[in-house]
């Protein structure tokens, strides 16, 4: 299939028909895209990163943390060893934001992996907020391209089938730092996070201090997302934050996106407590079931729950304005 056809699916009016697989996909990749053709020269800018006071108290953790660069899961049983499967879960899920507190547990209330949907569905879930969220900048960015999103999604299948991370929660984190947007900013509070993922101290950014890449190369949106599931030279990745979870079960992702955003799990083990983003997990696990925590139906729900220890001005925030 060529680039054309498989950018033209992807901004198709019938998002709920899924994109027909390449006629020569890569064995891991699954429904790939292709080599795109040459990129145009990069535009420079300036930048007023977003959020100036981001992640202040997260990055002190995520500086003394252990480190894995090229990480992969370890447990088979946590491990994804099927990138192509894209049609791997219960369909698109319900919009629906369900508060979940303590410490990951199926016992508890969380989701289970059997509910999680599909990746396919996932991705057509959030095209719509891919192809705005740039704009939700400050200064406002260009949005994605057709391209662009052929390529995050060529990222996430690679960065899935190297390091063995389920590609869902490879793009639920992708979703939840940087609403998919290629040109997010780099952030800088003694520590560097830069693109789709804001990952521990990465070099892939189309962003970084004034100066933007339009188009993003293809080969910045992977190494974005490599980044932040293998891991730099200085912080894990999510692989490895997996690897640190200390479950063996599903509890160890919901663990793993909270050591992700904070740099550890709370001395209580809840991972509504501790720094940063509070809702980080629950968050991460209402993408894995097809609720947007920051769509405009999961959030009306959100402003009307309450909860002692859940803090409003961490999480229930407008698109553009979350601390993540």
């Amino acid at each position: 299939m060529s680039t054309k056809i498989i950018a033209a699916c992807l901004l198709g009016a019938a998002w709920a028909v899924p994109c027909a697989p390449s006629a020569a996909p890569s064995s891991s990749l699954g429904s790939t895209a292709p080599a795109l053709s040459a990129r145009k020269a990069a535009n420079s800018g300036h930048l007023t990163p977003l959020r100036a006071a981001k992640r202040t108290s997260a990055v002190a953790a995520k500086g003394t943390r252990r480190h894995q660069r090229g990480g992969r899961v370890q447990n088979p049983r946590l491990a994804s060893h099927d990138a192509a499967n894209v049609r791997d879960g219960v369909g698109s899920g319900v919009d629906s934001y369900t508060t979940y507190l303590g410490t990951g547990s199926v016992s508890e209330g969380w989701p289970d992996r059997s509910r999680w949907v599909s990746f396919e569905n996932m991705f057509d879930n959030y095209k719509s907020q891919m192809l705005q969220s740039c704009g939700w900048q400050n200064p406002p960015q260009p949005n994605n391209s057709g391209a662009e999103l052929v390529d995050i999604w060529d990222g996430i299948q690679r960065a899935a089938a190297a390091t063995g991370v389920d590609h869902r929660f490879i793009l639920a984190v992708v979703m939840q730092e940087s609403h998919g947007c290629v040109r997010a900013p780099t952030t800088n509070n003694g520590v560097r996070n830069p693109g789709l993922m804001q990952c521990h101290n990465g070099r892939g950014t189309c962003n970084d201090n004034g100066h933007t890449l339009n188009p993003c190369p293809s080969g910045t949106i992977q190494e974005m997302i490599s980044e932040g599931t293998a891991g730099t030279d200085a912080g894990d990745g999510l692989a490895g934050c997996i690897n640190r979870s200390g479950r063996d079960d599903v509890s160890a992702f919901y663990r793993a996106s909270r050591i992700y955003n904070s740099g550890s799990i709370a001395s209580s083990g809840l991972l509504q407590d501790g720094i940063a983003t509070h809702c980080y997990a629950s968050d991460i696990a209402n993408r894995l079931t097809g609720a947007d925590p920051k769509g405009t139906a999961s959030q009306k729900q959100r402003f009307a729950k309450t909860n002692h220890r859940l803090k409003p001005d961490r999480c229930d925030l407008p698109p553009g304005e979350e601390q993540t």
